[in-house]
């Protein structure tokens, strides 16, 4: 099982990169880049000035939403992550070492010209932080991409009763998430769903819809984007994340 510390090895280093940069897998798409199609075409005429991917892992949403707004934030928790992306953004390619069986690996290496990512990547800034606790500065967003995030935080309600702060009026709020709740992240008491209350189930798309009410509406009906992470040669995991996108409203 996949403890927080996970994020800091080369292992998910490697592993990551492959979900962002690699082959596509199982009939699935890349799901970075389906994840910030999705947000683009959520946009449907709003300014595409100023953008927040929050959990940018290993950047390629961000890289993909740089291609229409004109700047980009990248937060991740991980400093390896970031260290990444910011390598990737500045030589323009990405290399690293896909494990294949035990200790043997391939090494991949693929270029942002091949991907049609090169021109934009200027546009796409990368910072160390905490979701939870975000600085100041980060502020002032059309839209706020976080994708795989909320189920990996260890109060989530801190970034989600707070998020509206940074949000320009009418400007989107973007989850995706499979809802996989494990208290190796998030305590239990902070679940925003996957328990019952009183007796009756409460789900995450519930929970999400009470905590953002105050300050948020729920734009489009939610729909799951499928994503397949490769662990090795022979083992993937195939999952789905739902996408719900909200506008702020007051």
């Amino acid at each position: 099982m996949q403890t927080p510390d996970f994020y800091e090895n080369d292992a998910a280093l490697a592993q990551y990169l492959e979900f962002h940069f690699g082959e596509s897998w199982h009939g699935e798409p890349n799901f970075p880049k389906e994840l910030a199609d999705a947000a683009l075409a959520a946009l449907d005429g709003r300014d595409p000035g100023k953008a927040l991917d929050i959990g940018c892992a290993c950047g390629r949403s961000s890289f993909e939403l740089a291609r229409e707004f004109q700047h980009v934030d990248g937060i991740d928790f991980s400093g390896r992550f970031i260290e990444a992306c910011r390598s990737i953004a500045k030589e323009k390619r990405v290399r690293y070492a896909r494990p294949e069986e035990g200790e043997l690996v391939s090494h991949q290496e693929r270029s942002l010209d091949a991907l049609g990512l090169a021109a934009a990547s200027n546009r796409a800034v990368f910072h160390q932080g905490d979701a939870c606790k975000l600085q100041p500065e980060f502020a002032g967003y059309d839209l706020v991409l976080a994708g795989n995030l909320i189920d990996r935080l260890y109060q989530p309600s801190l970034f989600l009763r707070h998020i509206h702060e940074r949000i320009n009026d009418l400007g989107l709020l973007v989850i995706a998430s499979p809802y996989t709740w494990l208290e190796e992240y998030t305590p239990k008491e902070h679940w925003l769903g996957g328990f019952r209350r009183n007796g009756v189930d409460v789900t995450t798309l519930e929970g999400l819809k009470e905590m953002l009410a105050p300050h948020f509406r729920l734009l489009v009906e939610p729909r799951s984007l499928p994503f397949v992470i490769r662990e090795t040669r022979n083992k993937f995991q195939h999952s789905f994340s739902e996408l719900t996108v909200w506008e702020k409203v007051r």
